[in-house]
């Protein structure tokens, strides 16, 4: 091949690389390490606004905003020295003033010597992929926002008779939005309420539905349905729902009995944490998720310890992908042994634990609930008496409620006390079946009586008529007690009614 030959060989190919550089639908400048723009495709020009007459020659400063003046300077530096960047995101500024997001990728061309002495930049807009980037994170933090009230609503908060303390940590990833719940609910007369569940899934309908059930929870639960009606009506409830796969579990701790019943739908066990700080699983019968259906969930009765803490938790704490939750497990309960062997401070050791579970808590994938509740007393005194279903046991009653309030150093209270004690009995002697068992209970704070009989309906305070003899006696307990209810009992009801005995004074063991 001669060498006219060659240099049109080259020509040729020079033209054929020119046009496809024109035709990209990049934008491609080229520029000195001084920045001086040598070379402006036709894209640069649909982009930026400037025709290659008007860039040539011109400086690439005219491209950079004011406060990215330094930038360029940098990239050209790093050109100098034979670094290829790519796709480095930065702003540039078009003809009429417009700011442009662009992605960037430079590298340095070399003459034939080898020497470094000009670079290649090729760009792109991606000014509407990063507008719709800052628009689904706004969405993101807004759903974010909005999924955190949802669940403090429900967080712990303090309940007479327990200790508290809960940590929910949103997901970090995707959407960080789920549907973890807690709830505590005051039952009264001493007795708590305690939900956790998860609504499997993300984004707002879990958070939606996690709303739902936790209202639909603690109102059937202030209705006092027992522990497996009350997991049954949700579970009939969450097969409507647009998420209806959900874990739940739901117990009622009675300090006053030393007992706890639970009841479980598919979720993680509940850790028991003794006295003397050793940490044993609740033997609860895990049961089928909300939203299945076909199989009756089952409640269990056990009991309870002063100074008990039970640890409750959804599967953001326990489950990895690299780690097998068993093991988990154990390490949650290694923590938690490890943590109550050194205090019984309850925020510090839920600390501890998300400390020792998730050491990096800015990347976990999955929301994080974690509820330690303490029952750190017993009542002070408790005692209780059978009584038949005839008149005579109404002031039967009232003396044995008498005497024992002299006993306990309350008699301040004997004649609000007497005079509830003789509705509800009186109620229980026309109304109800017996026997009438009156059991009384006091704590620091309060005192419970609680009269149950061997009868399924449930009194209610009414509006009585003008001419009516009777039916105003549960509007007298409303009106004087501190709280009164009904629940249902293993051989009827219970109705009862409190009274403050110190309203200020703190149970022991939560100063």
């Amino acid at each position: 091949m001669t060498s006219v030959e060659t240099v049109r060989g080259s020509e040729g190919r020079h033209e054929l690389f020119r046009e496809l550089v024109e035709s990209s639908q990049d934008a491609i400048l080229m520029k000195t390490l001084d920045g001086e723009i040598t070379f402006w495709n036709a894209a640069a020009h649909r982009l930026y606004g400037y025709t290659p007459a008007q860039a040539i020659g011109s400086h690439v400063g005219l491209l950079v905003p004011p406060d990215l003046q330094d930038e360029e300077a940098h990239l050209l530096s790093r050109i100098a020295r034979g670094i290829r960047i790519e796709h480095y995101e930065t702003r540039r500024t078009t003809s009429d003033g417009r700011v442009l997001d662009i992605d960037v990728t430079l590298w340095p061309i070399r003459s034939a010597d080898g020497a470094i002495t000009t670079a290649c930049s090729v760009m792109r807009d991606i000014t509407e992929r990063k507008r719709a980037e800052a628009e689904l994170t706004e969405l993101y933090a807004q759903q974010r926002q909005i999924a955190l009230a949802l669940n403090l609503m429900g967080s712990a908060k303090r309940i007479p008779g327990a200790r508290t303390a809960s940590r929910y940590l949103p997901s970090t990833q995707g959407q960080g939005v789920g549907g973890d719940w807690l709830d505590l609910i005051d039952l009264g007369a001493g007795r708590v309420g305690v939900f956790i569940g998860d609504v499997m899934g993300r984004g707002m309908d879990a958070a939606v539905v996690m709303g739902q059930l936790r209202s639909a929870g603690r109102a059937l639960a202030l209705a006092g349905l027992p522990a497996c009606e009350l997991m049954q009506t949700l579970d009939a409830f969450t097969r409507d729902l647009p998420e209806p796969f959900v874990t739940c579990l739901y117990l009622e701790a009675d300090p006053t009995q030393g007992e706890i019943t639970v009841c479980s739908a598919g979720h993680l066990p509940v850790l028991l944490v003794d006295p003397d700080s050793k940490v044993r699983e609740l033997p609860v019968p895990t049961g089928l998720p909300l939203g299945v259906g076909g199989v009756p969930h089952q409640q269990v009765r056990l009991p309870l310890r002063a100074g008990t803490t039970l640890a409750l938790y959804t599967d953001g704490l326990v489950e990895t992908s690299s780690t097998d939750i068993d093991q988990q497990l154990d390490r949650l309960t290694s923590a938690l042994e490890g943590v109550f062997d050194t205090t019984e401070d309850l925020e510090r050791a839920a600390d501890h634990v998300l400390r020792t579970l998730l050491p990096d808590t800015a990347s976990h994938a999955d929301d994080v609930t974690l509820l330690l509740v303490g029952f750190p007393t017993a009542p002070l005194d408790i005692a209780a008496r059978e009584l038949a279903c005839e008149p005579v046991s109404v002031p039967a009653g009232r003396r044995f409620l008498s005497e024992k309030l002299t006993e306990w150093g309350l008699a301040e209270l004997t004649d609000s006390a007497l005079l509830l004690t003789s509705e509800l009995l009186t109620n229980g002697v026309r109304h109800a079946r017996g026997p009438l068992h009156l059991r009384l209970w006091h704590s620091a704070r309060e005192l419970g009586v609680e009269i149950t009989d061997h009868s399924t309906p449930r009194p209610r305070a009414r509006l009585a008529e003008s001419t009516e003899e009777d039916g105003r006696g549960l509007l007298l307990v409303d009106a004087l007690a501190h709280a009164w209810g009904t629940r249902p009992d293993t051989a009827g009801k219970t109705v009862w009614f409190t009274l403050l005995v110190r309203p200020d004074e703190p149970e022991p063991g939560d100063r």
